[in-house]
């Protein structure tokens, strides 16, 4: 299991298909902020819990679902 510990700001999150989610700005708890400025994240900070974190691979957080998968649940910050 991938600990927070291991995270780290602006590591790329991709989608157990490859495919581009976000960046990390910071871990807040049990949960990743995604970084505002990122086309992926269509400039909001989405939340994701760090059990979603299958694998970190070349400094790429990999998810256990897929973008589309994974955009679908996430938490919009307000």
């Amino acid at each position: 299991m991938i600990q927070s510990s291991q995270i780290r700001e602006h590591m790329e999150v991709v989608g157990s298909d490859g495919e581009h989610v976000g960046r990390v700005d910071h871990v807040q708890g049990d949960e990743i902020e995604l970084a505002k400025l990122d086309l992926g994240s269509g400039l909001k900070h989405h939340m994701i819990p760090v059990s979603w974190v299958d694998d970190i691979e070349d400094e790429k957080l990999v998810l256990n679902r897929t973008k589309e998968a994974a955009k679908a649940a996430w938490r919009e910050k307000h």
